[in-house]
């Protein structure tokens, strides 16, 4: 299995998701305690595996092992970064959000860099535009995107992942880090 998958066979993928999702699902969600965070990281684990089937290495464990260790370490930093959140907004509240208040150049700075993610997403192909618009500027979660839309979840994903690459490359983030859109 594990050579089809360095060999980039959807099939040996399909087969993989199909054995282990459950499972997958399952820490992500004991450890979230969050299902559209379990949902998330489930597709985070699977398209790991499939940019990155050369990071599991067989002779160290089984593959159900190995994508069970990456569930649990995504919840885990879904559940910190969501108490550093709450805690962020709590010091805000306690502090009347003074912090928060922008300089003018900042607002300039942000008013800049917005103009510049409007023209790249412009770019991109429209089912791509369409479904990041809808999640960002709408604030809707992918599975509402995905019913908007009229198509499934993971094809939102999919064209989510595909369009946020490109725009990371479009505004000179060729890794495309800080681009992932968690938590939709």
């Amino acid at each position: 299995m594990h050579d089809r998958l360095v060999q980039g066979d959807e099939s040996a993928l399909a087969e993989v998701y199909d054995c282990f999702v459950g499972l997958v699902h399952s820490v992500a969600m004991r450890v979230s305690g969050n299902r559209t965070a379990a949902e998330d990281i489930v597709q985070e684990v699977f398209v790991h595996l499939w940019e990155h089937p050369y990071a599991f290495r067989p002779e160290r464990g089984s593959l159900r092992g190995w994508l069970c260790l990456l569930a649990h370490r995504r919840a885990v930093d879904w559940v910190r970064a969501e108490h550093a959140r709450e805690r962020r907004v709590e010091h805000a509240c306690r502090t009347g959000g003074g912090e928060w208040v922008a300089s003018a150049e900042d607002s300039v700075v942000a008013a800049d860099e917005a103009a510049r993610v409007r023209s790249a997403l412009a770019r991109l192909p429209a089912a791509q535009r369409e479904a990041i618009e809808l999640a960002f500027y709408a604030d809707i979660t992918y599975r509402e995107v995905a019913s908007r839309l009229g198509v499934p979840e993971g094809t939102v994903k999919s064209r989510m992942r595909g369009g946020l690459r490109q725009l990371a490359t479009l505004l000179g983030n060729p890794s495309g880090r800080g681009t992932s859109g968690e938590g939709r």
